[in-house]
């Protein structure tokens, strides 16, 4: 099977060069890297560009328009069986997408999300989510999209998000912003299909080193699920 990872990008030069060597790096058959420039006011787009690989497709938004909407502008050039979001920061670590597209090699699933707290007491490893506040409200967006959507995961706004490209290309994506999440989340839920969860490391960065989610986008997260569920 054939794994293609979107990586959107804003601003992330210092990091960028080194996501894309890793996860072209990864021991799949067939891959496709799908790398989408948000419009970077830094040198990210010229460092993507320096990058030569035939595996590897590099896309632009004229517009910085939000991690949504690069996902969505990579959406239509995905031709690999599994689709894996990457995010460019290295706060995951691209080797435990190995772990995540297995269940839907082995048919056990169709969507799975590497979750950063599974089978980890919450307040374990603090440092990796740079602020206790950020573990308490991921924590509170978790069990409300539970409650909405009648799930059962423990870290629904990870950026680990793996699909079988058919269901994948299913979901219409609307949201432009870091509301992708509870959008897709809350999407698969109405399709009544099960996301499996393999826990995955996460090394959190502050908003000293750039650092990019604000706590407005936890409560525009809350409206995005309230939207989705009840009222498209």
């Amino acid at each position: 099977m054939k794994l293609t990872i979107i990586v959107p990008c804003f601003n992330e030069e210092k990091t960028i060069k080194t996501v894309i060597e890793k996860v072209l790096s990864l021991k799949v058959n067939k891959i496709q890297v799908i790398v989408v420039d948000d419009c970077s006011s830094d040198n990210s787009y010229e460092i993507i560009n320096s990058i030569k690989n035939e595996n590897l497709l590099i896309l632009q938004n004229q517009k910085n328009l939000g991690k949504g909407a690069a996902i969505n502008t990579a959406k239509k050039y995905v031709d690999g069986d599994i689709v894996a979001i990457q995010d460019a920061d290295l706060e995951y670590d691209p080797n435990d997408l190995m772990k995540l597209i297995e269940p839907i090699i082995n048919l056990e699933t169709q969507v799975v999300y590497g979750s950063r707290v599974l089978g980890k007491k919450y307040f374990e490893n603090i440092q990796n989510f740079s602020h206790w506040f950020r573990i308490l409200g991921n924590i509170f967006l978790t069990k409300l999209s539970n409650l909405i959507n009648n799930q059962n995961l423990t870290d629904a706004h990870t950026c680990y998000k793996v699909f079988n490209s058919k269901i994948f290309n299913k979901i219409i994506l609307e949201e432009k912003n870091f509301n992708f999440c509870p959008e897709v989340t809350t999407k698969i839920s109405k399709l009544k299909i099960k996301i499996i969860e393999k826990p995955v490391s996460y090394n959190g960065r502050k908003y000293s080193e750039g650092k990019k989610i604000k706590s407005i986008d936890g409560l525009k997260a809350i409206i995005t699920l309230i939207k989705y569920r009840f009222f498209k």
